[in-house]
């Protein structure tokens, strides 16, 4: 992986003469026909804990937003392949095979082509060389080294700044190419130089040719249009100290791990895809790095996940602790207490659903209709809507996280037990609402069990911290409204006739709850509100499994019978999956469970990660990778890991 000198091509980019007995094939110096759109699990992710950009196996960047995760992008072929823009690095002839995998224990991406002539690697990755670096430079590094025989390769870089709505300049200078637009200049300095292409002659391309050993390097930097500093030149032994010591520091990173259990290799992967997520200068943790790819080919359902959501707060402090991570824990742990501080009150309470990597909530949705979408997938929404709603299931998720913290991490502090017990007062009055719950269905709200669970969840935490912390609090209030709410479960939430629990409550006392199925409800031995072995919890995995499962995977409902408000249907949820193997392993079916952890790895894309959904017929559906399915996978793995043991 070593690098060993530059390239043959001639300084001005062109090709250089055949070497003596060399046959030039010029008919064949073009690269394979392009496809406009790979499927969405054939990418990979590479960041620097401030954002990220997805690699294709065919070499290609197709999204990447920069200076941060939920920044406009400046290559978004993903979601419209004219308009959107990428960075090809393309062999000038067929490519027989492909290749990727991550260099080991590390989130540097390598993509190998190989061709008749001869194979090539792409390194790429955005150097991070120390943790909380405060004069950490933002860079994405590709790096074109020639394994084998003689290969003559192209690169073109066409940046489509703003989600492609702001045009560019492009200017010339060697081996530097700027693209100045009016709120970001992009800079990309390679070791060979530079023509113009595309329709527009705005788009910057490079020819060149390897041999066995040689290497070519290209480094792509932004800024703002008023830094005029010059940018500076990264030499191939620049580009090697760069690379060693990233692999340093993800290696020392991952070294933190306690987990030595069966399935480490998917474990590790997904603790540094998660690791890759967190926006290391506020401890932020996203959704997912992507917007607009669809939970249905062609399909509407299509968002924007590039936020953070309260829901994941406790899947992520349990994982990241589990797994010995405890300075991330504390971390997201103290955005997370920052986040609520700054909210104040509102019409749906002191909480908000999801918050910007900065904290801020005012997250408005538009769509962007210049962009057709991922094979045609729109509308394309920026912004969501969801952060409006009200989703009392959230708090106890807050809760929750607050409680691990405080038995498993530092500890809450003041002023922080003093903001949650603000937060619960107004929850004491409010659990009884219709909300929108954890699935976000924009069919209105309605009075949803797994709420109900979790609200019971937030004043059940509380009690503890403040027994176990002998800390000041209205105990007798908070344990009437937390049996209460443990009593409307019990009574309104199941259904006789399906003889389990349902997605939502009776509209009063002695009706029937409606006929609806609900993955969440998966969680109820989980976050302690059943044993494993009640036997109401039992039936209802029982009737689970024989209505949402589908050979390891799960739906998380009908959306046929619930109406969730939104057209066309969805794939499975990956995250449901893993939550079906955690519930297998808790009521002691421990064959079934591992079989079902087997059968939902082998839906993982050739890296180990996992977009939102799995379709029926096994492709990866909706935003990609998503954070909450490793934070569920690796839950998972640990808990079968113990009861195995």
């Amino acid at each position: 992986m070593t690098d060993t000198g530059p390239s043959r091509s001639s300084t001005d980019g062109t090709t250089p003469a055949p070497e003596p007995g060399e046959q030039r094939r010029d008919a064949e110096d073009t690269p394979d026909a392009p496809v406009d759109y790979l499927p969405i699990a054939e990418h990979g992710i590479i960041g620097d804990l401030r954002t990220a950009a997805l690699v294709g196996t065919d070499g290609r960047i197709d999204w990447f937003c920069a200076p941060r995760f939920d920044s406009p992008s400046l290559f978004g072929g993903l979601l419209d392949a004219d308009r959107g823009g990428s960075w090809r690095m393309d062999p000038l002839c067929r490519v027989a095979s492909r290749q990727q995998f991550y260099f080991p224990d590390t989130n540097i991406l390598v993509t190998r082509m190989l061709t008749e002539d001869g194979i090539v690697e792409v390194q790429d990755f955005m150097p991070v060389l120390r943790p909380r670096d405060p004069h950490h430079q933002q860079r994405l590094v590709r790096r074109v080294v020639a394994v084998r025989g003689r290969m003559r390769m192209r690169s073109l870089v066409a940046p489509r700044l703003d989600y492609g709505r702001a045009p560019h300049e492009l200017a010339l200078s060697g081996d530097l190419a700027e693209f100045t637009g009016e709120e970001m200049v992009v800079s990309v300095r390679a070791g060979v130089a530079w023509r113009r292409a595309g329709p527009a002659g705005d788009d910057a391309e490079a020819s060149f040719a390897l041999t066995e050993g040689e290497s070519v390097l290209f480094v792509l930097r932004t800024r703002d249009p008023g830094d005029d500093r010059p940018d500076e030149e990264v030499t191939p032994d620049g580009a090697e100290r760069l690379f060693r010591a990233t692999v340093d520091f993800w290696r020392a990173w991952l070294a933190r791990s306690t987990y030595t259990g069966r399935w480490r290799e998917m474990v590790h992967r997904s603790a540094l895809t998660l690791k890759l997520l967190t926006h290391e200068p506020t401890g932020a943790l996203v959704a997912a790095p992507t917007l607009g790819l669809p939970e249905e080919p062609g399909g509407v359902r299509n968002w924007d996940y590039r936020y953070v959501w309260v829901r994941d707060a406790a899947f992520s402090l349990y994982a990241l602790l589990r797994l010995g991570f405890t300075d991330e824990a504390e971390a997201f742990f103290g955005w997370l207490a920052r986040s609520v501080r700054r909210c104040g009150s509102g019409p749906d309470g002191p909480l908000r659903v999801l918050y910007s990597i900065d904290g801020g909530f005012d997250l408005p949705e538009e769509e962007l209709p210049h962009l057709e979408g991922y094979r045609g997938a729109c509308p394309v929404r920026v912004g969501n809507n969801a952060a409006g709603q009200l989703q009392l299931d959230i708090y106890g998720e807050l809760f929750d996280a607050a409680y691990l913290f405080n038995k498993y991490g530092a500890g809450i502090s003041w002023e922080t037990w003093s903001d949650l017990v603000e937060v619960l007062d107004w929850l004491l009055d409010n659990w009884d609402s219709a909300d929108a719950s954890i699935w976000e269905t924009r069919s209105g709200p309605h009075r949803h069990t797994y709420s109900r669970v979790m609200c019971w969840v937030a004043v059940e935490r509380m009690v503890r911290i403040a027994r176990q912390r002998g800390l000041p609090a209205d105990l007798v209030r908070w344990t009437s409204v937390r049996d209460a709410l443990y009593r409307q479960v019990m009574a309104q939430g199941w259904n006789d006739r399906l003889g389990c629990f349902v997605q939502r409550l009776a509209d009063g006392e002695g009706e029937q709850p409606p006929e609806i199925l609900d993955a969440a409800l998966l969680l109820m031995p989980m976050v302690k509100f059943l044993s494993p072995r009640d036997e109401r919890f039992r039936a209802t995995l029982r009737a689970i499994g024989d209505g949402l499962v589908a050979d390891s995977l799960v739906f998380r409902y009908d959306a046929s019978v619930a109406g969730d408000g939104l057209d066309g249907t969805e794939g499975t949820f990956s995250l449901c999956s893993f939550w079906w193997v955690e519930a297998l392993t808790r009521t002691g079916r421990t064959e079934d469970a591992r079989l079902a952890l087997e059968k939902t790895f082998t839906f993982a894309n050739h890296l180990g990660q996992y977009a939102e959904q799995v379709g029926v017929t096994g492709e990866q559906l909706g935003n990609f990778p998503q954070a909450l399915t490793h934070l569920a996978l690796i839950s998972a793995a640990v808990n079968l890991d113990r009861a195995m043991d």
